[in-house]
């Protein structure tokens, strides 16, 4: 194997978070859309959890959690230094995906948790939302004036959130964080992460980050 091989899903918040790391690290790799309902036969001998995205790397090695993909992509080439004071991008990733993370599927979903309504669910998510406006009232980024892995972790997920109701969340009182969200759905790295890939099931595959059909 000369290439990595991605196996991904477009609209997944985990899978664009690896692709934008991948390509910002000018990492060459296959991609492959999956479908969910059909998940490739190759994928799960690799993973069987099921999950995307998954890595193989040119060695045959398997990463299968998407920060291990940005953190394997990022060890071999961080050109504005997404790595520095890693630790507290860790801390914050960690927090954002043990607990904001399945408030967000909560308040999404919530006719799948009917223990409570939609607003109700929403309401909890809230904290979270109010501690990334106080750090970006402090930095331009999450951690600091520079842009770091913890930004392209977390930012797929507040996409994702602020388009469950998108004129409610343009109406919160947090205009640094809508501000940092506006620049992040201009970035040229989401941009190229985005492309609409047709799916591997019908026989496309793609090189990232040029996105020509292979």
């Amino acid at each position: 194997m000369t290439e990595a091989i991605l196996y991904s899903f477009r609209r997944c918040p985990y899978a664009i978070r690896a692709r934008m790391a991948l390509a910002y690290a000018g990492i060459q790799c296959e991609i492959r859309e999956v479908r969910l309902k059909d998940k490739p036969a190759d994928m799960l001998s690799h993973s069987p959890k099921g999950t995307v995205p998954v890595l193989i790397t040119p060695t045959g090695d398997v990463i299968d959690e998407s920060l291990d993909i940005m953190l394997w992509s990022l060890q071999k080439n961080d050109p504005q230094h997404w790595l520095k004071s890693v630790s507290l991008s860790k801390a914050l990733i960690a927090s954002h995906d043990q607990k904001f993370k399945p408030l967000l599927d909560h308040y999404k979903y919530a006719d799948r948790y009917p223990q409570l309504s939609a607003n109700q669910h929403r309401e909890l998510t809230l904290p979270f939302i109010e501690s990334l406006e106080t750090r970006l009232q402090q930095h331009r980024y999450l951690i600091s004036d520079h842009i770091s892995v913890a930004d392209v972790a977390v930012f797929p997920f507040i996409r994702q959130y602020a388009f469950v109701d998108k004129e409610w969340f343009n109406q919160l009182p947090y205009i640094k964080l809508n501000n940092w969200l506006s620049e992040w759905l201009k970035h040229p790295l989401f941009e190229q992460a985005m492309f609409k890939f047709k799916p591997f099931n019908d026989g496309y595959r793609y090189h990232y980050p040029s996105n020509q059909a292979c």
